[in-house]
């Protein structure tokens, strides 16, 4: 099954977010409260807080970069 072009960006941030969240936080948890058998659901559960924040901000901060990046690099810039 192939989903339209149109919806790419959407994809592009909802796979963005959800690798950025589950590193991140997998690390951040790693880091502050170690390895123990419950991990996986503790992970589970900081995603699950986390990436409805890290998706929107995701949707709305990508163009911003996008733009920025294009003003500080030669080449074409988009519109």
């Amino acid at each position: 099954m192939r989903i339209p072009a149109r919806y790419a960006p959407l994809l592009f941030g909802a796979f963005l977010s959800a690798i950025m969240v589950s590193i991140v936080s997998a690390v951040v948890l790693l880091m502050n409260q170690g390895w123990s058998t419950d991990f996986p659901v503790r992970w589970a559960k900081s995603f699950a807080g986390t990436w409805p924040i890290a998706f929107p901000t995701v949707l709305v901060v990508a163009p911003l970069v996008r733009r920025l990046v294009a003003r500080i690099t030669t080449g074409n810039h988009p519109a």
